[in-house]
């Protein structure tokens, strides 16, 4: 069991029994589950959305019992997120078209509908019906921008708009809903249930900015070649040789790939970190809203986490 954020050690246990739940949950000897249970809930998979619940509500009354499912779930449905998104092919979609992923679609679709049966499940049990209203809405956004035609690469405003909007949607609202969700199942007042869902959504986005600039620097550029869109990517593009560039998206010439990369290594990281850091230090005002102590102060090293992560760290 792993996190991206280091948690208070009195929580660490209680993330433990949140893994528990899942592997309850998902325990099947059907072979759609045991699918899923290989690929994206086995032991050691990231929990970081489970842990952004607990968090949340650690910076109110805390009482475990209270968010425990409210934890699963969101592991539950991001489980699920991940399996109906290999459906789509974002290279693909760049030209009209959606390609069958590693799984053939009636194994993804299966897969993905009984997840999130079992995250509805999981919500059912939570104390505050909000709960129910976070996580559908933003399983919402996660459909509507993975399923929204893709970014185009110029020009530079718009493109970098668009594709942080993405982004807010894909990444942002679900780390978003886990922040809400931990704050109403132990009763933190209005006004602190927005600024921890304000703090998710740029977390989310800049977590995932931070794996865009990971791809590029450590991967070789994998989604590159793969045709996917990214900040760096779009940056390049507005300050290097776009043309050449776009046609480098749809070749299979190693030779243009790797100049490709160099690019967007070139042109794209810097201007990506920057954002990053903008959407830190916006996240960083929302928690201004929640009370200090040691919640908050771990909620800032995720922050910190986000930054570092950009670099390599």
């Amino acid at each position: 069991m792993m996190t991206q954020i280091p948690l208070p050690s009195n929580l660490v246990e209680d993330l433990r029994q949140v893994e528990q739940i899942v592997v309850e949950r998902t325990h099947s000897r059907a072979a759609v589950i045991s699918v899923a249970g290989t690929r994206l809930l086995a032991p050691g998979s990231d929990r970081t959305h489970a842990a952004l619940v607990l968090l949340a509500a650690y910076t109110g009354n805390y009482q475990r019992d209270l968010i425990l499912h409210a934890a699963a779930a969101v592991e539950l449905i991001h489980a699920a997120t991940q399996t109906h998104d290999g459906l789509v092919d974002e290279a693909d979609r760049r030209h009209g078209r959606v390609q069958r992923g590693e799984w053939n679609h009636a194994v993804a679709l299966m897969v993905g509908d009984y997840l999130f049966a079992l995250a509805a499940g999981e919500m059912a049990l939570s104390p505050d019906p909000r709960v129910i209203s976070f996580y559908a809405n933003a399983v919402m956004r996660i459909t509507e921008s993975t399923l929204e035609p893709l970014t185009a690469l110029q020009p530079l405003e718009p493109a970098r708009a668009h594709h942080l909007e993405r982004l807010s949607g894909s990444h942002g609202a679900l780390f978003g809903a886990a922040c809400r969700a931990g704050g109403v199942c132990v009763g933190v007042p209005s006004v602190q249930i927005d600024a921890l869902g304000r703090f998710g959504d740029s977390l989310g986005v800049a977590l995932r900015l931070a794996e865009e600039i990971t791809d590029m620097m450590t991967f070789d550029g994998a989604s590159l070649r793969a045709g996917v869109v990214s900040l760096p990517l779009i940056f390049a593009v507005a300050q290097g040789d776009a043309k050449r560039l776009t046609a480098a998206l749809d070749s299979s010439d190693p030779v243009e790939q790797v100049w490709a990369c160099e690019q967007v290594r070139h042109y794209g990281i810097g201007p990506t970190r920057a954002e990053i850091a903008r959407l830190t230090a916006q996240a960083r005002v929302a928690l201004v809203g929640v009370p200090p102590g040691e919640a908050r102060e771990t909620l800032v090293r995720a922050l910190d986490y986000a930054e570092r992560r950009s670099y390599g760290a």
